[in-house]
């Protein structure tokens, strides 16, 4: 009988416990034996293993985070914790590693697969910064709570005729400011890819309140800027009443979406086909709704860019 690990690695993204799910209920019904580690890498090291039935599953489809939990592990990235954690894994029989996290865990899972390991990767990370797949897991619950929250800050800005700053994460990568900026109809959005122009925005909100507004939303990608600077900076250039806001990890947390739901249930169940087939060193995505895969080696030769099209479509709707 084939045996099967699963580890999340990194920063937690809901829809990990779906991916989790679906990998392990589907490599039971193909008659594979699946087990879990604890804490990632670092439990990969630590042999902190455990057997996963279908039960074990249960009741995790609807949760935020990682049952299985997650951490990050400088040690693993060296000769020496890699060889502990392949021993362990050699020594339990296991045949494949399913790795879901970012671009770290890739790294990982790569470094796996050089020696001799079969690895394939889910992409767990809030920030949607994986090429070669549209969304990565937790991207789009991350978009519904960022929105959210820009609603709701509207509400109180309006009431005290107020400029908001609205700091998202995302790391190098725009697409939950620009995404989230687009469904929000905020005034400005500001990502690391696109240089800003401060004093035009400044600028445009002083002419916005000038012709009546009474509030107006700016969201900046971390990678871009922090969101205290960037409202003292306009603050300083408009004259206008503002305040920033660091919204953090409530961005991780809450009930995925269905999208993020049966995106990682299809994910999950191509993953053992993928195993049934021995294509192995391959990270999972979805292109135009297609599941899709991708060497590592392919993952880490492609850029990962910002959507040209919708940032021009943003500034067409200001």
């Amino acid at each position: 009988m084939k045996k099967i690990a699963v580890l999340t690695s990194g920063g937690d993204s809901q829809g990990m416990n779906s991916a989790i799910r679906a990998v392990v209920r589907t490599g039971l019904s193909n008659g594979f034996e699946m087990f879990g580690v604890r804490k990632g890498f670092k439990g990969l090291m630590n042999n902190d293993f455990i057997k996963l039935g279908s039960k074990e599953v249960s009741d995790i489809l609807y949760r935020g985070g990682t049952f299985l939990q997650s951490a990050r592990s400088e040690a693993f990235k060296t000769p020496e914790g890699q060889a502990k954690a392949i021993e362990h894994l050699k020594n339990k029989g296991i045949d494949y590693v399913v790795v879901i996290g970012g671009d770290g865990s890739y790294r990982g899972a790569q470094a796996l697969q050089r020696q001799g390991i079969k690895t394939y990767g889910l992409p767990g990370t809030i920030d949607n910064d994986i090429p070669l797949t549209d969304y990565t897991i937790g991207f789009d619950t991350t978009l519904n709570v960022v929105t959210d929250a820009i609603g709701n800050l509207r509400d109180t800005m309006s009431s005290h005729e107020r400029v908001s700053v609205i700091e998202a994460m995302g790391r190098n990568c725009g697409d939950i400011a620009l995404q989230a900026g687009i469904a929000s109809g905020v005034d400005a959005i500001i990502i690391p890819e696109v240089k800003a122009d401060i004093n035009k925005i400044a600028a445009d909100l002083k002419a916005g309140f000038e012709r009546g507004k009474s509030h107006s939303m700016v969201i900046v990608a971390e990678g871009a800027g922090k969101a205290e600077d960037i409202a003292k900076e306009i603050k300083t250039l408009s004259g206008l009443d503002t305040r920033p806001t660091v919204l953090g990890h409530i961005q991780r947390g809450g009930t995925p979406s269905v999208f993020d739901r049966v995106f990682t249930s299809r994910m999950g169940h191509e993953v053992i086909d993928l195993i049934k087939q021995d294509i192995v060193g391959v990270a999972l995505g979805i292109e135009s709704n297609k599941i899709t895969y991708h060497t590592f080696d392919e993952i880490f030769a492609t850029e990962n860019k910002i959507n040209d099209h919708l940032y021009q479509v943003f500034q067409d709707l200001i």
